[in-house]
C-alpha cells in the first residue's frame, strides 16, 4: 500500500479550502483517508495553513510521499527542513542541538518574511487608497471647474439677453406711445 500526503477539497464553488490528509494513493481525492493532519485555506492573503507538525514529520519518516502541492505547503511550514535536519542527525553530520538551532533560525527568518509581507500588504493598500483618493479629488476639481465655466457662460448669456430686452423695451414703448397718441387725437 502506497501512502500519500495530499489535499482533500472542501468548501463551495469558487471558494474552496482543503484538508491535508494522509491517505492510500488508490482512494478517491475526497474519499477515505487514514488521518487528517491539517488544513489549507488559499482564499486568505497570505494563505492560512494549519498543520500538526509532529504528525507530518512522523508520516514523512514512515515513508508517506507528499504530492507536489503538499510538498510546497510542508516546505513553507518547515516540515521538510526539519526532516532534512533530522536525517543529518541520523547520519552523524551534527548533533540534535545544532539541528534545533538551525531550525529555530530558519523559522525566525520565515516569520520575519511573512510579517514583512503582511505589513507590505497593509501599507501598500493604504498607500494605494491614498493615491486613488488624491486622483479622485483632482478629477472632481476638474469637473467642478468645467461646471463653473458652463454656469458662468449660461449666466453671461442670460445677462446679455436680459439687457437688450430691457433696453429694447423702453424704445419699443416710445414708438407705440407715439403711434397711439396720433390715433387718439384723430
Amino acid at each position: 500500500m502506497s501512502v500519500k500526503i495530499r489535499l482533500a477539497r472542501h468548501g463551495r464553488k469558487q471558494h474552496a479550502y482543503y484538508h491535508i490528509v494522509v491517505a492510500n494513493s488508490r482512494s478517491p481525492r475526497d474519499g477515505r483517508f487514514i488521518e487528517r493532519i491539517g488544513s489549507y485555506n488559499p482564499n486568505t492573503n497570505p494563505a492560512t495553513i494549519d498543520l500538526d507538525f509532529d504528525k507530518a514529520i512522523l508520516w514523512l519518516s514512515n515513508g508517506a510521499q507528499p504530492t507536489d502541492t503538499c510538498r510546497t505547503i510542508l516546505s513553507h511550514k518547515g516540515v521538510m527542513m526539519k526532516k532534512h535536519l533530522l536525517e543529518g542527525v541520523k547520519k552523524g553530520a551534527f548533533d540534535l542541538e545544532e539541528a534545533d538551532r538551525r531550525f529555530d533560525a530558519w523559522v525566525q527568518a520565515k516569520e520575519n518574511a511573512v510579517q514583512a509581507k503582511k505589513e507590505a500588504l497593509a501599507t501598500g493598500f493604504s498607500d494605494e487608497m491614498k493615491k486613488r483618493l488624491k486622483a479622485e479629488v483632482k478629477v472632481n476639481e476638474a469637473r467642478l471647474a468645467e461646471i463653473a465655466k458652463k454656469n458662468a457662460a449660461v449666466a453671461a448669456a442670460a445677462a446679455a439677453a436680459a439687457k437688450p430686452a430691457e433696453v429694447a423695451a423702453p424704445e419699443a414703448e416710445s414708438p407705440e406711445a407715439e403711434i397711439a397718441e396720433p390715433t387718439t387725437e384723430a
